[in-house]
């Protein structure tokens, strides 16, 4: 089986308005219990960018910043790769790790439709690991000895 970006995609991603402050967006964050947010310019997913809990790290706790005067266009990751729903898991997994990004927004056309983490790329890969040992544990199972 093969699986696709539109198997392992979470349709459920927050969005946050670009102009937000940090503060209100990492209580978000905390609520949906994701580490990231995708801004919206007019509304739009993803026309905004990605703001990562990394991004909260390097350019707002580091440097002492107040995060409630902070907003979030000042933050975000303008640059966002994206794949269609039908690709590969394994362009995917490839994409990610050659870019070494741990999110990627899945398009159908224009529309943002949902959000790939590191974390669902490897839960899928392991639930083909585990399935593939079964396999060849059951293969190995059913070998008669030679002699």
């Amino acid at each position: 089986m093969v699986f696709q970006a539109k198997d392992i995609m979470d349709p459920d991603f927050l969005t946050v308005d670009e102009d937000s402050d940090a503060l209100s967006c990492a209580r978000r964050m905390v609520a949906a219990r994701k580490g990231y947010a995708v801004l919206t310019r007019g509304g739009v997913p993803g026309s905004g960018g990605i703001a990562t809990e990394w991004d909260f790290l390097e350019k707002i706790v580091a440097p002492a910043l107040d995060p409630a005067r902070v907003r979030m266009k000042q933050i975000a990751s303008p640059e966002l790769r994206s794949c269609s729903p039908d690709t590969p898991t394994d362009e995917v997994a490839t994409t990610m790790a050659d870019l070494g990004i741990r999110r990627m927004l899945v398009r159908s056309g224009d529309r943002v439709v949902g959000v790939i983490s590191s974390k669902s790329v490897l839960a899928v890969f392991r639930q083909y690991i585990d399935r593939l040992s079964s396999e060849i544990a059951g293969f190995q199972s059913q070998a008669r000895p030679l002699g």
